[in-house]
């Protein structure tokens, strides 16, 4: 099948543009400026792993997520907490509805393009803290995708039913070089260690079993997950 892939730059959507060269044909990678404040950190590494496979890349910048939308995400929000990624203050930073967004505008483009599908990296665990990325959204808005397209667009996500240590292991049997992506959502110069990107990341690499190659300003202990209500 003949797919776009949505991919920032980050550990997921990364694995899932090495996952999807492995078992399909990649017309496009897409990335997204949207005005979050880690987009100048993670987008050079998205062109950098499509260019390494030989695949075209191409990034849509926009501005209106960033000037009418309530994120810490975005430079136009507040300041990124620390702690564990599923604590209700890292609610702070989705944007609202973003994963929607995203996915409408890489379908007409994908069938502008003629690919059948789009590839989105969206895994198990961030169902806690992000509505958009959960199997139940998913699904209704793949069905979206299938009617509201010619081609029936077809919505991949093979990472759905997986945690970040088991893409991080399936990226490592991939070959992903992951020095060469980003998650912190501070946008600093190195990865902070605190934010919840950060604590999702360092977590991954741990339970996976797997070195991490990341260099971080701190690395405290990990904070405990937090309780269900």
């Amino acid at each position: 099948m003949q797919v776009v892939v949505l991919c920032s730059g980050g550990m997921d959507s990364v694995t899932a543009l090495h996952w999807a060269r492995r078992h399909h044909e990649i017309a496009a990678v897409l990335s997204f400026d949207y005005g979050a404040k880690h987009n100048h950190r993670e987008i050079p590494f998205a062109a950098e792993h499509a260019r390494a496979l030989g695949v075209p890349h191409q990034v849509i910048a926009f501005d209106f997520v960033n000037r009418f939308f309530a994120s810490s995400l975005l430079r136009s929000g507040g300041e990124i907490p620390d702690g564990h990624y599923e604590a209700a203050t890292m609610k702070q930073t989705v944007v609202p509805f973003r994963n929607g967004i995203l996915l409408a505008i890489t379908t007409g483009f994908a069938e502008s393009r003629g690919a059948e599908g789009l590839v989105i990296a969206a895994h198990g665990g961030d169902h806690a803290i992000y509505p958009d990325c959960r199997e139940d959204f998913m699904r209704a808005m793949g069905e979206a995708m299938r009617q509201g397209t010619y081609t029936g667009m077809v919505l991949l996500r093979p990472f759905i039913g997986l945690n970040k240590a088991q893409i991080a292991a399936e990226g490592a049997r991939l070959g992903v070089d992951y020095a060469r992506t980003w998650s912190c959502y501070k946008g600093g110069e190195i990865h902070c260690g605190r934010c919840g990107t950060c604590v999702e990341r360092r977590e991954a690499f741990l339970v996976a079993g797997l070195p991490d190659p990341t260099v971080y300003a701190a690395t405290d202990p990990l904070p405990p997950k937090p309780p269900k209500i």
